[in-house]
């Protein structure tokens, strides 16, 4: 109720805005308590590994660059050439925003995963939350790894699909789930991460498979961080596992390995067809500018014609490795695989070492919950093919600064 004052004037209720922010403001301080609280830092210049940060160059070891295209200029002029055509879609594609470059993008992504067809999405998280949705609903069954990304919890549960959590890449445990399940379910879909983004360690795809199909289950792969990096041609995790052509969906983001921005699913022309049907967040969204398109079909052509690239971001990632295995902190995962977590344990001090390296002219990825589970907080590292050996180095003597042998 409003209060009388003496006068007989009513005080007025606080402005809607004012309580909002009195809410907020509170909430934020519990995330400052918990130390919890994020804010962006702008990085204003990227070359290769360097980046300019608060004024400072630094080497990054935060970022998926992970071929280092994301500042390549013969990618920059393919984007800066079709710019001439316009900067936007326009549309949603289905509209009049369609393009013929999204088009050969979409046909170009198709034959590099050997698949029948792709379709292109603004994001991997766009690509996980309308797929899954449409896939699968009331009556259907997702059984999702404990450890997959935000992006696939959220589509499993926008789906409204009963979902079924199993333990971290236990093929043993999923395939009694699946026993467990048999014909309760209408449809039955298995949904991980190839490459899992906090631990830098691989599903095996073809234990997936064969499991999958010993109970008739389709497979979902998420793989963002496999794009570009794994297998000798950098065809991906399927290439990696030998099961290319038999994951039912697969999904790459092109803003990894790719140096560009957005995602894809592949699969049969048929899977394709249904999405550009029913994804939501592939319908009601503007199309990508088809500049991108254009950039993203010449990193294409770079990641088939550069091998070496592939080989230098190996050989990165085993010297950093090798390096903190003899700092007494080995790392899990892939003697190669580039994206290393060096676990702290408690967020505070997770915060306080990524500071230190900062200070010292690295940047790494300070990782916090909800990220990753309590009490796991880390420093991520991941290398590029443009790091240079004596960078490696520089950050293996200063974490040793940093963590103490």
């Amino acid at each position: 109720m409003e209060a009388v004052l003496a006068d007989g004037a009513m005080d007025a209720p606080p402005a809607p805005s004012a309580c909002l922010d009195d809410a907020l403001a509170a909430d934020l301080a519990a995330l400052e308590q918990a130390g919890l609280r994020r804010a962006l830092h702008s990085i204003e210049a990227r070359d290769g590994a360097e980046v300019t940060f608060g004024g400072r160059r630094m080497v990054d070891f935060s970022s998926n660059d992970y071929l280092g295209l994301a500042s390549d200029t013969r990618i920059a002029r393919a984007a800066a050439d079709a710019l001439e055509g316009g900067t936007g879609a326009a549309a949603a594609r289905l509209i009049s925003g369609n393009h013929s470059l999204h088009e050969a993008l979409e046909s170009a992504l198709a034959a590099f995963k050997g698949a029948e067809a792709a379709l292109l999405f603004s994001s991997g998280y766009a690509a996980n939350t309308g797929a899954l949705p449409a896939l699968a609903g009331p009556g259907d069954a997702l059984y999702s790894d404990a450890l997959n990304h935000a992006s696939l919890i959220d589509g499993c549960r926008l789906s409204r699909a009963a979902v079924r959590v199993f333990p971290h890449a236990d093929v043993r445990a999923l395939d009694a789930l699946l026993r467990q399940d048999a014909s309760r379910h209408r449809r039955r879909i298995i949904v991980v991460d190839a490459v899992f983004s906090m631990d830098g360690d691989l599903f095996p795809l073809d234990a997936l498979v064969e499991v999958a199909r010993r109970h008739g289950a389709w497979t979902y792969v998420d793989d963002a961080h496999g794009t570009g990096v794994l297998g000798d041609e950098g065809r991906g995790s399927a290439e990696r596992w030998g099961v290319e052509g038999e994951i039912d969906v697969l999904m790459g983001t092109l803003g990894k390995a790719m140096g560009t921005a957005g995602a894809f699913v592949a699969g049969s022309a048929t899977l394709r067809d249904f999405l550009l049907n029913r994804a939501r967040s592939f319908v009601f969204s503007t199309g990508t500018p088809p500049a991108l398109a254009a950039a993203t079909l010449r990193a294409l052509e770079i990641v088939r014609e550069e091998p070496w690239r592939r080989e230098r971001l190996r050989a990165n990632a085993r010297r950093l490795r090798e390096g903190l295995a003899a700092l007494g902190r080995p790392a899990p995962g892939e003697p190669d695989g580039h994206i290393v977590p060096v676990l702290i344990g408690g967020e505070a001090e997770t915060m306080r070492a990524g500071a230190a390296l900062r200070e010292r002219g690295y940047l790494p990825a300070a990782v916090r919950p909800p990220t990753v589970p309590p009490g796991t907080s880390r420093l991520r590292l991941t290398l590029s093919a443009a790091h240079t050996p004596e960078q490696v180095d520089g950050l293996l003597d200063a974490l040793s600064g940093v963590l103490g042998r």
